[in-house]
């Protein structure tokens, strides 16, 4: 008889890959765990974990079934969020997902405002790059994220959130800041710094500029980080230009705001929502998510229409990475 205990285990190995871990994170000592693992392996008449592997891993038919004790464990779970729905009650954990480039910018004001307003609320948060935090809501491994959308899944409940804008930050010599307008058609690429593979924010940036595989390779340098901050800070060591969000302006000093510059007309827009799987019962925490992220917001950034939003997908509605 297959248990929900052995079910975790499984999904707990399948995480982290390694038995001592996957002991600590369920609380219980590794030969209580390695017993029950190896106890489903004999009763299933399979091997779930291919033990001459280091880390860890999963057979082939180890992954279905991990991917099967994942729903399993989910629709376990649900019995108690709908309980928690049903009550109204404001318990329990809410493991959010959020993209780098919003991340520092959206975290410090909104965890404070939800620790004030939820004590009774346990909040786990992971920094994720795009596609892997889908990969995650899909596999039940997060609640929710805050993410850039349009993001066109049908498995993916998108909630629009606010509208920001996509600024361009420049080198204090860079003939950008001299421009009464600046239109995207006219951007020059030469200068351009860009964040590395895997950013949504870095796929809207091609997208918006028209960047082609070819114009990527003669863009001065590929900056493979999570982080808008450093480059920033090489625009200004180096000279060139790069996109920030309009988050970030809160952050910037004084002195730096007159190195940013926003669009003459027909401002890009990234659209950000709170999205979740739509097998996620607790539609009520999503939906006091959104509330936190917009009393911590500018007004006018979550009054603005939806406007000129800037695609992060290509036209075949796949990533360009």
């Amino acid at each position: 008889m297959i248990t929900l205990t052995q079910l975790e285990y499984i999904v707990a190995l399948d995480d982290v890959r390694h038995f001592a871990a996957a002991a600590d994170k369920c609380f219980v000592t590794q030969p209580t765990l390695s017993m029950q693992v190896k106890k489903l392996e004999e009763d299933l008449g399979v091997i779930i974990f291919d033990r001459k592997r280091q880390p860890l891993e999963p057979t082939e038919i180890g992954k279905k079934i991990i991917s099967q004790a994942r729903a399993a464990l989910a629709s376990s779970n649900q019995i108690k969020e709908i309980i928690r729905e049903e009550q109204r009650v404001v318990s329990g954990t809410l493991r959010i997902g959020i993209i780098p480039t919003l991340a520092p910018y959206l975290l410090p004001p909104l965890m404070k405002q939800m620790a004030q307003e939820y004590p009774d609320l346990e909040i786990g948060v992971e920094e994720v790059e795009s596609e892997e935090l889908v990969r995650r809501l899909k596999s039940e491994r997060l609640d929710v994220g805050i993410f850039v959308t349009p993001y066109n899944d049908n498995t993916i409940v998108e909630k629009p959130v606010f509208y920001e804008e996509m600024l361009i930050y420049a080198h204090p010599g860079h003939e950008l800041l001299h421009q009464k307008g600046i239109d995207a058609n006219e951007l020059k690429h030469a200068g351009l710094w860009l964040l590395g593979e895997g950013h949504c924010f870095r796929n809207q940036v091609v997208n918006l500029c028209n960047i082609t595989q070819e114009d990527e390779g003669r863009l001065p340098f590929r900056f493979e980080s999570n982080s808008l901050e450093t480059l920033m800070r090489i625009v200004d060591a180096e000279g060139g230009y790069t996109f920030i969000p309009e988050l970030a302006l809160q952050y910037l000093p004084e002195n730096k705001l007159l190195q940013v510059r926003s669009f003459a007309s027909d401002k890009p827009l990234r659209e950000v929502s709170v999205i979740s799987s739509i097998y996620f019962v607790r539609q009520q925490l999503v939906e006091l998510l959104w509330q936190a992220i917009r009393s911590v917001l500018p007004e006018q950034m979550w009054q603005r229409e939806r406007g000129m939003v800037v695609e992060w997908k290509t036209k075949n509605n796949t990533n360009l990475h």
